[in-house]
């Protein structure tokens, strides 16, 4: 599929120019999955053990709630740049300063104040979704076509590595040097993705990009764009079904903690890293909508095998260890393919705007997945929930398809 009305991408002067992209990219996304992960992976673990309950923690969901309303305030980012020469590096700085005193705020706080952990972890919240549209809107923008899935992977790489510094070493500094030490170092390594800003190039906006005033109304306008928002608001509707009771079902079948915790540890580093470089690869050589079709057909097997194993069908730990830890690697893999397509219906005046909406429509879905999937399994039990998370899917994947066709047909013509 082409760039949409305004062509964006356009191909990097010499490999240095493509590989220095591929490093601002890199060092972007991992600016904002450190702090990301030492809210969301790190800090529920520490409050526990310091005796907060688990209702408590459990608010903390809140904090997920700025990466979901992004879309609204991301036309603003688009319209607005807060330095002359610098539109969306000087986002990135004005974000990750001040992601940076959040959690140095923390330090004061201690670990056993949920309310004000919480209040500083919205903050930072707010700041991160907001840079997070600044770095989508970049990589839309300055991304060549051919080099979208290879932005990606590196996306998902960074993010592989935003959870093994802000969630896993947060946890190690934290047994070893305390509260203040961990936040102090995570603070200071987190200083370090703001060379990254330093080295974005951002040229001039055209006449053409000047004239229009990015906004959600805009994108909506667009055929092929209301298409691909479909795409994102049924393909992953099936993933949160499953995922959010992943863990209970695997309790209740008997699988240690820790057994658990070296699955789910394990496969988001392997995944992360091996699942993006194969997508790459994958969506280079045989198109999204293979891609899709494929994962969505693996991810589909792997939620029958949970629905056979909870109905008796399959027997023992095995089978759901490889359902579970293959479903994060299809989840890697398809993250690197969708937004490959988002990217694909970007305009250059507003590319942060249009990649957004379409990022938080599959993030919404998945969330909604993930609230209903406790009462459905309470109500029909662990084998009715995956038979449903199932059939969804397999419908998913077949529309997607069938959809990405009639969005290619209906794509308007590049500008001159």
């Amino acid at each position: 599929m082409s760039a949409s009305e305004a062509t964006i991408g356009a191909a990097p002067a010499s490999n240095a120019a493509r590989y220095r992209l591929f490093a601002v990219l890199g060092g972007l996304y991992l600016a904002q999955a450190i702090p990301s992960y030492l809210f969301v992976a790190a800090l529920p673990p520490i409050m526990r053990e310091a005796g907060v309950s688990r209702t408590a923690i459990g608010s903390m969901s809140i904090l997920l709630l700025p990466l979901v309303l992004k879309f609204i305030w991301a036309p603003w980012i688009d319209r607005i740049r807060p330095f002359a020469r610098a539109h969306r590096a000087g986002w990135v700085f004005i974000t990750q300063t001040g992601t940076i005193l959040c959690m140095l705020a923390l330090i004061a706080v201690g670990p056993l104040d949920v309310g004000k952990i919480i209040a500083i972890g919205f903050v930072a919240s707010l700041l991160i979704s907001t840079q997070d549209i600044a770095t989508d809107g970049y990589a839309a923008k300055y991304l060549p076509e051919a080099d979208r899935a290879i932005g990606n992977a590196i996306q998902g790489g960074s993010i592989a590595f935003g959870v093994v510094i802000g969630g896993t070493l947060g946890l190690v500094l934290h047994h070893y040097v305390g509260w203040t030490g961990m936040l102090v170092t995570i603070a200071a390594i987190s200083l370090l993705p703001l060379v990254a800003a330093a080295m974005m190039r951002e040229g001039d906006p055209t006449p053409a990009e000047a004239a229009k005033r990015p906004s959600i109304r805009a994108f909506l306008r667009r055929p092929e764009a209301r298409q691909i928002l479909w795409i994102a608001l049924i393909y992953r509707a099936s993933e949160g079904l499953v995922k959010a009771m992943e863990g209970s079902y695997l309790v209740d079948a008997g699988v240690p903690l820790n057994q658990i915790g070296y699955l789910s540890g394990i496969s988001a580093t392997t995944a992360g890293l091996a699942g993006s470089a194969i997508a790459a690869w994958l969506v280079k050589r045989r198109g999204i909508a293979f891609v899709l079709a494929l994962l969505g057909g693996m991810r589909t097997l792997c939620f029958l095998l949970f629905a056979c194993h909870a109905l008796g069908a399959v027997v023992g730990a095995w089978p759901l260890f490889g359902a579970a830890g293959f479903q994060t690697l299809i989840r890697y893999m398809e993250i690197v393919a969708l937004y490959s397509l988002f990217m694909a219906v970007t305009t250059s005046d507003q590319p942060g705007t249009d990649f957004t909406i379409l990022a938080c429509a599959q993030l919404l879905v998945y969330l909604a997945g993930s609230m209903l999937a406790g009462k459905l399994a309470d109500t029909l039990g662990y084998g009715a929930l995956f038979s449903l998370a199932t059939a969804i899917s397999a419908v998913a994947v077949v529309a997607t398809v069938r959809m990405i066709a009639k969005a290619d047909t209906i794509r308007p013509a590049k500008a001159a």
